[in-house]
């Protein structure tokens, strides 16, 4: 006992104190900041980056760094969630504080029911698994997401949303729709990544069937490719407890 109360004196605490305040290192690719100036919009694999006018869709954004230059930057600002599809659209000069202030407007419905237990059934619809291993990794000792009340459950009549990563593969399009169905009264849905959002570099393939996200609400976009932790649950927090 004695062995084990010295080892947690000396590694301190495990877990992120202030995960809304956490610090990110200065190479994270952010929110971007565009700058007046010549934009290549060929340059991305996904169609995120627009010339005239000027923007970057992050839900189309993989944060590949390739359009950097004068008239675009990343700040290392990892708070990218958004409610409505629209604003995930970067426009010129928008800082990323005024994104981050505008971006989630959460319903008081929402802060009711969900402000101090949130269960989660994730569903991957055709990922890579990159998203999912982040998911994973919002629950280890290090982000320790639990200690909000927020949790992923294995089974959809215990969770009170649906969290969907991936582009939504054919043949996953039956068994999202069975999972979001199972799901009990009131409920709420989380696209998490690019793929989701928009289909990411998968959104020209004939092998996706996402008619799901035209027949039922999304509450939540949480850009990336792949999601940081801090993006997600930052993203979830200030949806489910912001007034």
């Amino acid at each position: 006992m004695l062995d084990t109360l010295k080892l947690k004196y000396f590694q301190g605490k495990q877990y992120i104190p202030d995960i809304i305040n956490a610090p990110m290192r200065e190479q994270f690719r952010g929110i971007p900041i565009i700058k007046t100036g010549n934009i290549d919009e060929a340059i991305c694999p996904t169609g995120a980056l627009k010339s005239n006018p000027a923007s970057i869709d992050l839900g189309k954004c993989t944060l590949c760094g390739a359009c950097k230059s004068e008239a675009i930057s990343f700040s290392n600002n990892y708070k990218l969630s958004a409610t409505q599809r629209e604003t995930l659209i970067i426009t010129e000069n928008l800082t990323p504080e005024d994104y981050e202030k505008m971006a989630i407007k959460a319903r008081n419905e929402i802060r009711k029911v969900f402000s101090k237990s949130l269960k989660l059934r994730q569903v991957s619809a055709g990922g890579c698994n990159g998203c999912e291993m982040e998911l994973n990794a919002c629950s280890n000792c290090n982000f320790d997401m639990g200690r909000f009340g927020i949790d992923f459950v294995a089974s959809p009549r215990h969770a009170d949303g649906l969290v969907i990563t991936g582009p939504i593969t054919k043949n996953m399009a039956y068994a999202l729709e069975d999972c979001y169905k199972s799901l009990p009264e009131p409920k709420i849905v989380i696209l998490a990544g690019a793929c989701a959002i928009s289909g990411g570099v998968f959104q020209d393939s004939t092998e996706l069937d996402r008619s799901f996200l035209e027949k039922y609400p999304i509450d939540l976009y949480i850009p990336g490719c792949p999601i940081h932790p801090l993006t997600f649950i930052n993203g979830v927090l200030s949806f489910i407890t912001k007034k």
